[in-house]
């Protein structure tokens, strides 16, 4: 007896991880205030905390899609000729070593 297929489906695009918690946002901003009228909140503080909701999940969306298009544009910009390399200033003797205090003499 077969199982079931979990291959992806060619028809539907590869799913996005931002795309699901916008969409759980969304179903949030629709049943929290539904919940809330069950329960005898008046209608203008269910329609404020689905305002309230609603503000906050665009708020949301926009800084994913911001940091989505960020880490999608730093491999595009890393050059492979400076990969490894790190600008250093100075000469050795300034660069971090141990300072032993001058010449003052060890006893």
């Amino acid at each position: 007896m077969p199982g079931p297929s979990h291959a992806p489906d060619p028809s539907r695009p590869p799913e996005n991880p931002a795309t699901d918690v916008v969409r759980w946002a969304v179903f949030s901003c629709v049943l929290v205030p539904v919940v809330l009228l069950w329960y005898g909140t008046s209608l203008a503080g269910a329609a404020g905390t689905a305002l309230g909701l609603a503000a906050v999940t665009a708020v949301c969306r926009l800084l994913l899609r911001q940091s989505e298009r960020g880490a999608a544009r730093l491999p595009a910009e890393e050059d492979p000729a400076r990969r490894g390399r790190r600008h250093r200033t100075g000469t050795g003797a300034h660069r971090g070593g141990r300072h032993t205090g001058g010449s003052t003499p060890v006893g």
